[in-house]
C-alpha cells in the first residue's frame, strides 16, 4: 500500500502553504502523480468554563465564502512548540490565557492532499490576558452553552472540522 516518491516539482511557495507535484511509484509498480499542499500545522483550543459554556469565535473565511463559528485556532510558526502556539493564539483571538492545557489529540484536516495537522487542546482554567491580534485578522469571541454549540453542529451551522472534533471530544469528557 505504500507509495514511493520518485520526483518532486515545486509549483508554488507561499507564506502559509506550498504546493508540490510528486511522481510516485505505487505498490503495484505503476506510476502516478500526487498534488500535495504542505502546511506548517496548526493548533486549536476548546475553552470551557465551570458552567459548561464554550468560547467560540466568529471569523470570515474567504475559501468558505462566509463568517464561520470556530474554536480559537492558529498556524504554527516554524519550529514552534504547539502548546506555546496554543497559548499565544488564544490570547490574540479571545483575550484569555490558559492556566493549563489538556492535549486532546489532533486531526489531519484533509490527508488526501495536504500535510496539515491540527493539535487540539482543552483549557478548563484561564485568566484574562490580551495579546495584540494580527493586523489582517478580524475575530469576535462569544460564550455559548456547550449544548447549544452541539446543536449548532447538528443543524449544520458549525461546519468547521477542527471545531466539530474538539467540541465532540470535550462533550464526551464532560458527559454533555
Amino acid at each position: 500500500m505504500l507509495e514511493t516518491i520518485t520526483q518532486s516539482t515545486e509549483i508554488f511557495k507561499g507564506r502559509i502553504v506550498h504546493l508540490q507535484v510528486h511522481d510516485v511509484e505505487l505498490a503495484n509498480g505503476m506510476m502516478s502523480k500526487r498534488e500535495v499542499i504542505h502546511h506548517q500545522g496548526a493548533v486549536a483550543v476548546i475553552v470551557t468554563d465551570d458552567n459548561n459554556n464554550v468560547l467560540l469565535v466568529q471569523q470570515f473565511r474567504l475559501p468558505a465564502g462566509k463568517v464561520m463559528w470556530e474554536i480559537p485556532a492558529g498556524t504554527l510558526e516554524p519550529d514552534e512548540d504547539p502548546e506555546t502556539c496554543a497559548v499565544r493564539e488564544l490570547q490574540e483571538e479571545t483575550g484569555y490565557k490558559p492556566v493549563s492545557l489538556v492535549d486532546m489529540g489532533g486531526i489531519h484536516t484533509a490527508p488526501g492532499y495536504t500535510t496539515e495537522f491540527i493539535h487540539i487542546y482543552w483549557a478548563r482554567e484561564f485568566i484574562e490576558s490580551t495579546l495584540e491580534m494580527d493586523e489582517d485578522e478580524f475575530v469576535e469571541a462569544h460564550w455559548k452553552p456547550l449544548a447549544d454549540a452541539l446543536e449548532m453542529i447538528a443543524s449544520g451551522e458549525i461546519t468547521d472540522s477542527k471545531t466539530i472534533t474538539g467540541l465532540l471530544r470535550v462533550a464526551r469528557e464532560l458527559n454533555v
